[in-house]
């Protein structure tokens, strides 16, 4: 067992406690009777629905002039993705940093590298892009340390309800799910730990127009009840909140855009509202494969010491505008490290007036400007 890359996790998960005479396998123990799930005591009430002010990059110059004049920004991807070289994110002013919270609007996820950045210094950051989130198992109030993964998870999904590696957005069971996150790098591995986005815009682009209009009538059912067992059962973490489910729009606009952008993702996501079980689960298997296999709108990044990517969580389904997720490996436990900052962001809503990206940049060759 010592010599494992990836040992089952004999000392966390109830399973693990309850294996059965007849296979000689773990047993699943329901919450209710998992005694360390029901020990717990969340010590804060649940949130209520804020608003918050108005996002930075309403004040930014859309040409961007401030920003590139002492950055060079090269695109990973042409759906999502964008590194931005020659510049330490410490130095910019907020002029600077309304326009890069802009371009994060429009590209998804901004990639910096060999950054100087101070934990102090990326608190300030986030502080001016609006107010800080605060995770559900975060203990500083200003940020939240971000680990990798080592674990088999094909077999622990076996025995935990949470999909934890899939493609999520960042708490999108909130009332107000986060609008930015920013991730830097401390300790790396040299290999393994990366971290792939998925375009939010593009993946709504994909769908037929009768599976765009179908999504734009619906609310997903979005849960930090899976998330809320799992990291009491098997990452011996303590949540400061008690699960909550919330219906948001499968299909949102983002605020700053107007653009739509698919807002399901496969972590959080149990089914729709207005749908029964088994059509929310045969649309939710579609949604998987969709969001799986759209590759055309996928950014991979290879993190090191000092790298940084700043997102959005609308264009990125896990966030506004993207999702993401961290890919495992085998690294060894503890080799990788970050520190997360993250702001609150509006509540979800879909505006039958907006447009899907692709339908803009169609229209705009077409002659239309606004």
């Amino acid at each position: 067992m010592e010599n494992l890359l990836r040992p089952p996790p004999i000392e966390t998960l109830e399973a693990y406690k309850h294996i059965s005479a007849d296979s000689g396998h773990p047993t699943v123990i329901h919450s209710h009777y998992n005694v360390k799930i029901k020990a717990h005591i969340p010590p804060d009430p649940p949130r209520k629905e804020i608003t918050p002010a108005k996002d930075r990059a309403f004040y930014a110059d859309p040409e961007k002039k401030a920003l590139l004049a002492v950055a060079k920004p090269v695109d990973l991807t042409e759906s999502i993705g964008t590194e931005l070289k020659d510049v330490q994110l410490s130095q910019l002013d907020n002029q600077q940093l309304d326009e890069l919270a802009a371009l994060v609007n429009e590209r998804g996820v901004v990639f910096f590298r060999d950054q100087d950045l101070t934990t102090e210094r990326q608190v300030e950051i986030f502080e001016h892009f609006g107010i800080l989130d605060k995770h559900t198992t975060q203990n500083d109030k200003k940020h939240f340390i971000v680990s990798g993964s080592n674990s088999d998870w094909r077999t622990v999904s076996k025995y935990t309800p949470w999909p934890m590696m899939e493609f999520h957005a960042d708490t999108s069971f909130e009332i107000n799910p986060p609008s930015y996150s920013l991730l830097r790098m401390e300790v790396h591995p040299k290999v393994g730990g990366d971290t792939a986005w998925v375009s939010g815009y593009g993946l709504y682009d994909e769908l037929s127009p009768h599976m765009q209009k179908l999504l734009e009538g619906l609310h997903a059912i979005h849960t930090s009840r899976l998330q809320y067992d799992t990291t009491i059962d098997y990452y011996n973490d303590s949540p400061n909140r008690p699960p909550i489910d919330t219906h948001h729009p499968a299909i949102r606009t983002h605020p700053v855009t107007g653009l739509k952008a698919l807002n399901v993702n496969i972590a959080y996501c149990t089914g729709f509202a207005e749908l029964k079980k088994a059509e929310s689960d045969a649309l939710l298997q579609f949604l998987n494969l969709h969001i799986h296999s759209a590759d055309e709108h996928l950014v991979r990044w290879k993190w090191a010491v000092g790298s940084i990517a700043l997102w959005d969580n609308v264009k990125n389904p896990i966030l506004r505008a993207t999702l993401h997720r961290v890919i495992p490996g085998n690294y060894p436990t503890g080799a990788r490290r970050g520190i997360r900052t993250t702001v609150f962001g509006e509540k979800p809503f879909y505006d039958p007036n907006s447009e899907g990206r692709l339908e803009r940049a169609e229209r705009r060759v077409g002659g239309e400007k606004t």
